[in-house]
């Protein structure tokens, strides 16, 4: 195969130009287990025979509400090439959006991947009256099998399934992706087949990706950016190794040693703390050096040149230090794309520094979802931007009241722009105007080597003003706090106020860390949130950053919170954003409080 069109094409291509004996690598039982090109080709078809044995037909509706694994890729591709639509489902989310989505979609078959999304899926199924069975990938008491699936299709003509691949034209719906709702019931956005493969296309020869690298995948595969990531891999010949889990990361680096990795911006904001952490437990000399190599790390330039001395100093510092950093990746680890959320440019400055690149591309689930990105090449990355507007996609710039010079809502045009939103063309006309999407969010370009880079500055909706009438960027403010080794999380609050204030999820392994070195007893979490000195610190840390901005933008108040904001506990969306609404509700009576006087 020349080429690839539609997203099931795509297999068949790697098969044609880098067949792998492990096209996809997963953990089971303490060992790494390999699939290969043809044994997912050929569990492909025989998905899309048992789907024809079931009576599904185009058009037909098929959820996948599963963890990342081989099965996962296999149902998708077999799903698709029946010209059936693959509903990729969030594992995490409440038992009504799950009824919400299945009605909505009118979900036909639901693939999970173990007892427990079974369950779940099953408490629904009397209140969705389209969906007729559960298959799932473990094997699960009182829940058909995928293997016995798999039977149903034996005997079956792959040529049935080959004549209806033939009709499938790049412009049909493939997928419909329900985004994570933080207000309101979730939209579905309808995406093409070419929609997607345009995406995959334009950001193959960006990536640092041939058929010789190995990548660890551990995003979710729901999410539209690991999805299509996971499709160039694909294209480029690229072995993918799935994480077990969130938690066993760090290990599971180790053990495959990625030579490239998506993330999101919170999963690195942790391993930075843990760096801060690491530093706070040296002593004597160790500790010197450790202190001085993080803050060449931080002020790292790819802009600057360095003279002799610099060089010197760097020369020693990967050696002794941010070798040690490299290793805990893998030790071949030769870049990371990050998206989903804004990155604080001071840990693109710090990995790159460590001889890992940092790249961030911006996009949304209506664009497919890459809009911009920096290739991995260190001549043209700009630190605190999101890299230059991909192949064949058109940007523009809405300017209105409250935006800064120069700033405007980003609006694109482009193959990537999704079909609209699935049974809501009223949204779909309110949000796509003579084929420009409007992002909702806040941007700017910035010229750098010849080339015009987009910078995210905020999001519309998350502008505010204060009662003086003055418009604050929250994301501009709490991008520059995170800087602070003591923030893991943070939200500027002030609507409607006459100064800004903020929750903050103190870094709790760093805090515990200084707490010891400097004699501050406390039991627990909610203790050292209290204690006077940790009040201190935070407040002249607070007071530094604060000089960035103008008067109006200061953080006046602040309250350190006891508990880690989370998918589970509600505040964060499943790629780990801030629900600033619900956090909002939650926090309501402290938030009045910073304003009772």
């Amino acid at each position: 195969m020349k080429d690839f069109t539609r997203l099931f094409d795509i297999i068949h291509y790697q098969n044609a130009k880098y067949p792998k004996s492990d096209c996809y690598g997963y953990k089971a039982n303490g060992q790494w287990l390999k699939v290969s090109t043809a044994e997912v080709l050929e569990k492909a078809n025989k998905v899309s025979l048992s789907l024809l044995k079931l009576g599904v037909k185009p058009g037909d509706k098929i959820a996948i509400v599963s963890n990342n694994r081989p099965e996962w890729n296999e149902t998708d591709l077999g799903i698709l090439q029946t010209g059936a639509i693959n509903v990729p489902v969030y594992p995490t989310i409440s038992e009504g959006e799950y009824k919400f989505i299945f009605n909505d979609a009118e979900i036909k078959y639901a693939f999970v991947s173990d007892a427990k999304l079974c369950a779940k899926i099953k408490a629904i199924k009397n209140d969705v009256p389209s969906l007729q069975d559960i298959f799932s990938f473990d094997k699960v008491d009182g829940c058909r099998s995928f293997d016995e699936f798999l039977t149903y299709g034996d005997g079956g003509n792959l040529a049935d399934v080959e004549a209806i691949k033939a009709n499938i034209k790049p412009e049909e719906l493939a997928t419909i992706i329900y985004t994570s709702g933080t207000t309101g019931n979730p939209k579905g956005v309808m995406l093409s087949h070419n929609n997607v493969v345009s995406n995959i296309k334009a950001v193959l020869p960006l990536l640092p990706l041939d058929s010789t690298k190995r990548v660890l995948s551990f995003l979710p595969l729901c999410h539209i950016f690991e999805r299509m990531v996971i499709y160039v891999y694909m294209a480029a010949g690229v072995s993918v190794y799935y994480a077990e889990s969130m938690e066993s990361i760090a290990e599971n680096l180790k053990e495959v040693k990625p030579n490239f990795f998506t993330s999101v911006p919170r999963l690195l904001e942790k391993v930075y703390g843990k760096l801060e952490a690491a530093g706070q437990n040296l002593t004597g000399w160790k500790k010197g050096l450790y202190a001085n190599a993080m803050e060449f790390a931080r002020n790292y330039s790819l802009e600057t040149e360095y003279g002799f001395m610099d060089k010197l100093k760097y020369k020693l510092y990967d050696t002794l230090i941010y070798s040690k950093w490299r290793e805990a990746l893998g030790g071949e680890c030769a870049g990371i794309c990050t998206g989903a959320a804004a990155l604080n440019p001071l840990l693109a400055r710090v990995f790159t520094a460590a001889g890992i690149p940092i790249v961030e591309g911006y996009g949304q689930t209506e664009t497919s979802p890459v809009i911009s990105v920096a290739p991995f090449d260190l001549e043209r990355i700009k630190f605190g931007t999101v890299g230059t507007v991909i192949e064949k996609v058109e940007v523009k710039l809405d300017h209105r009241d409250g935006m800064a010079e120069g700033e405007g809502e980003i609006w694109v045009k482009g193959p990537n722009v999704m079909m609209g939103y699935y049974k809501r063309p009223d949204i779909t006309a309110e949000t796509i105007v003579d084929g420009w999407l409007k992002t909702g969010d806040v941007g700017k370009f910035v010229d750098y080597k010849g080339s015009k880079y987009l910078k995210i500055t905020d999001r519309v909706k998350e502008l505010f003003k204060t009662s003086g009438g003055k418009y604050i960027a929250p994301q501009q403010i709490e991008n520059k706090m995170k800087e602070i080794p003591f923030i893991e999380q943070i939200m500027v609050v002030g609507e409607g106020k006459n100064f800004v204030s903020a929750l903050i999820v103190p870094n709790y392994l760093t805090l515990s860390e200084w707490a010891t070195k400097n004699n501050v007893a406390a039991n627990s979490h909610e203790e050292l949130a209290k204690n006077k000195d940790v009040q201190k610190l935070f407040e002249q840390a607070i007071a530094e950053k604060n000089k960035n901005f103008g008067q109006w933008e200061t953080i006046k108040k602040f309250e350190l919170m006891p508990k880690e904001w989370s998918v589970d506990t509600g505040e964060l969306t499943p790629t780990m954003k801030v629900k600033r609404k619900v956090v909002t509700e939650k926090f309501q009576s402290i938030i009045n409080n910073f304003y009772s006087n």
